[in-house]
């Protein structure tokens, strides 16, 4: 059985039981699915930014006004009132992040690598919750709808594989998120990466990513530049100690005799 259908097996299975819990998934990026009554009303996938990251990079708030948030709110990871009543954003506002945020892990699981599916029962409440969860086959639909959509572009790429470079400049007007690829994108990032840097969807960075590359913007190189090796040049070696010096052979000095004269071992005075 693939890790899609496996997935679609125990979602379904949810579904059909009115389940409430969190459906915890096991595999690259992987993640977890909080259902309420047998529909998703939150999803979280490190493959995927979340609704605060979201929030935070659309500049309607900053971090220390978020830290202040959640602190009002006893550490809440979602702080919904916060947000309305210090006019951050409005309720409906908050309602479309929420939902991105939940497609868009959806999305990340799905196009990922699932090896396995865990019903687990949390009675704590969901971050960011939607207030009218989207029914199991319909999210894993759409899924799998925009999985065939980049497929179909002139230039698809996966979330989590290829890492482009800035091609050229346009002369061009550019989007606001196509000039945030193009300072992100350094050969080392993927459009998952560069979705957390921009603070928007990772379907929808990867989208444009795929465009970029097709328009010339962006490139991915064919091969990866190893880390070059040093090696020493032919014919330098390890330095090994030189051998110890040989015991000189002993030289045959002259002998004096007595009344000052020299005698050679050959018998010859001197």
């Amino acid at each position: 059985m693939s890790g899609y259908d496996l997935l679609t097996r125990a979602l379904a299975a949810c579904g059909r039981d009115g389940w409430t819990g969190v459906l915890r998934v096991s595999g690259a990026p992987g993640g977890a699915l909080h259902l309420r009554d047998g529909l998703v009303v939150a999803a979280e996938s490190p493959g995927a930014p979340g609704p605060e990251t979201l929030l935070l990079r659309s500049g309607r708030v900053n971090g220390e006004q978020w830290a202040g948030l959640v602190r009002e709110a006893g550490g809440a990871r979602w702080p919904a009132a916060g947000l309305i009543a210090h006019g951050y954003a409005g309720a409906a506002q908050l309602t479309v992040v929420c939902v991105m945020a939940l497609q868009d892990a959806a999305f990340a699981i799905v196009a990922g690598r699932v090896d396995g599916c865990e019903r687990a029962v949390d009675g704590a409440e969901p971050p960011a919750p939607v207030a009218v969860g989207e029914p199991p086959a319909r999210l894993l639909e759409d899924a799998a709808r925009k999985l065939a959509a980049l497929a179909a572009l002139p230039r698809p790429v996966h979330p989590d594989r290829e890492r482009p470079v800035p091609a050229r400049r346009s002369d061009g007007p550019l989007t606001a998120l196509q000039r945030a690829l193009l300072d992100h994108a350094d050969g080392r990032r993927t459009a998952r990466d560069l979705a957390f840097r921009a603070g928007r969807g990772v379907y929808t960075v990867t989208v444009e990513v795929a465009r970029m590359l097709a328009e010339g913007l962006l490139e991915c190189p064919a091969v990866l530049t190893p880390i070059p090796v040093r090696t020493a040049p032919d014919g330098i070696r390890h330095r090994t100690p030189p051998p110890p010096p040989q015991p000189q052979t002993p030289v045959d000095l002259p002998r004096r005799r007595p009344g000052g004269f020299f005698r050679l071992r050959n018998g010859t005075p001197k």
